[in-house]
């Protein structure tokens, strides 16, 4: 007899919902943790930075109310009540995971897990370790943060992502290595609570594999905002005197010396496959070490799943949701897979910036004989009343069809947003479905409608332009 019909290794997004559902489903069930339940995305990355984005944005605004006709004096961010606040709102959550692994009867193991054999995991937690055995187990050990060979971490001036989260005091110049989700998030936040902001980026676009007019639609707006970017270009030194960081910056024209008081590092991340002795039990991985599994999460060991991070990008806590149900109900015996035809994704810049399907460029790489049609937000109602008209909604389709294959979004409630696109996407809808479904007014959704109006050939609020 096994100790657990099921364990999962990892309590992030992905792991304690696969744990809950497979509880559910009647498996005795148990999900190992490390650190604290809810994994990097709740204490460390997606609830923190999204608690600290929504402070800078109030401050933001109350900053510039003066347009709007409110006048506030002696405005500042007291640091320690604000990481007071992000702590709690993450405290909360965690607390609320635990309890409905517990509610559901979902043993919760605190250590570090390892592969003994294909049946058996050893979890090892300071001094103690102690050997757990199980019929199926799911790996959900997430992601870490990547390196450079010449910038490394010191968690003091050249931080990652959860340091900066941290601060206890306001940077100075913050230069940020790697333009990406993570890196143009952090930008925009600091930059708005009153930071110098300096953006390095390898490739030639912001957020590279994101669509081009979005990219460099938030450039432009970082850039009226003060930030400096540089794209196409590289650290080749990086120097670290005492609270002070020196870069040489090769931008392909100069060599650039910036100094700054903290140097965010933010050039993508790996899976953890390599610290859980799956080499021991033949679990097969990918040239960059993500876990090969089928669309119902089986990995080359048949007793063995994975899901989120480890199992490759996108890495997004919705898809590992997503991925730990589809495990849960294999593992219980039920016939699930993967076959969703989007996942979309939102990025908390300023403005927002969200995606569901395909880009024009990428549905014409495909064989599609695909269009696209934008509307601005400056001729949406709802935006002039909140006072943030920057950005777009794109709609891409078929042509013949009509079938909407794509959506990117840049602007107010971006994130609230995409989920319509991708249901729409799901639900094979056409131009003309979106078109003809009334959206209450004066509301940001109307953009969406607005859009694919103007795709059909029939705008209302902007003038008729020809298609690409």
């Amino acid at each position: 007899m096994s100790d657990f019909d099921l364990v999962v290794i990892g309590g992030g997004p992905g792991g304690y919902v696969c744990a809950i559902r497979a509880a559910q489903l009647g498996l005795s069930t148990a999900v190992v943790e490390r650190d604290r339940m809810g994994g990097e995305c709740l204490n460390y990355a997606c609830i923190p930075s999204k608690t600290l984005i929504n402070v800078a944005k109030l401050y933001d605004k109350a900053l510039n109310g003066s347009r709007y006709g409110i006048k506030v004096e002696d405005i500042n961010i007291d640091f320690s009540l604000l990481q007071q606040w992000r702590q709690s709102v993450v405290n909360n959550l965690v607390s609320g995971v635990e309890q409905l692994c517990k509610g559901n009867g979902v043993s919760m193991i605190k250590g570090e897990a390892v592969f003994v054999d294909r049946r058996t995991i050893a979890v090892k937690e300071g001094d103690s370790a102690r050997e757990i055995t199980f019929s199926k187990a799911v790996v959900a050990t997430g992601s870490k943060p990547s390196e450079l060979p010449n910038v490394r971490y010191d968690g003091e001036v050249v931080i990652g992502s959860k340091e900066a989260l941290q601060l206890k005091s306001l940077p100075e110049h913050m230069v940020i290595i790697g333009g990406g989700v993570v890196g143009m998030e952090i930008a925009c936040l600091y930059s708005r609570l009153g930071s110098k902001i300096t953006v390095i980026e390898l490739m030639d676009q912001l957020i590279p594999g994101y669509d081009v007019d979005v990219a460099r639609t938030l450039q432009r707006l970082c850039m009226k905002r003060g930030m400096s970017i540089h794209l196409s270009s590289k650290v080749t030194e990086l120097t670290v005197k005492g609270q002070s960081a020196t870069l040489q910056v090769d931008t392909g024209k100069d060599i650039l010396s910036i100094q700054a008081d903290k140097v965010l590092l933010s050039v993508g991340r790996r899976p953890r496959s390599d610290e859980i002795g799956l080499d021991r039990i033949g679990v097969e991985v990918d040239q960059k070490g993500f876990i090969r599994t089928d669309s119902r999460m089986v990995t080359s060991v048949d007793n063995i799943l994975a899901i989120g991070d480890v199992r490759g990008p996108p890495m997004l806590a919705h898809k590992a949701f997503k991925e730990g149900i589809v495990a849960a109900e294999v593992a219980a015996g039920m016939s699930s897979e993967a076959l969703w035809k989007t996942v979309p994704d939102a990025i908390f810049t300023e403005p927002e910036i969200a995606s569901a399907g395909l880009t024009e460029i990428m549905a014409r790489a495909s064989g599609l004989d695909a269009s696209s049609t934008r509307f601005p937000f400056a001729a949406l109602g709802r935006a002039l009343t909140a006072g943030e008209t920057d950005g777009f909604v794109k709609v891409v389709w078929e042509k013949g069809s009509k079938r909407v294959v794509g959506v990117q979004i840049i602007g107010p409630s971006a994130s609230d947003m995409i989920s319509e696109a991708a249901l729409a996407i799901e639900m094979g809808a056409t131009l003309d479905d979106i078109a003809l479904t009334i959206h209450p007014h004066p509301t940001f959704p109307e953009a969406l409608m607005e859009a694919a109006e103007a795709a059909a050939g029939q705008p209302i609020h902007q003038l008729r332009v020809t298609s690409k």
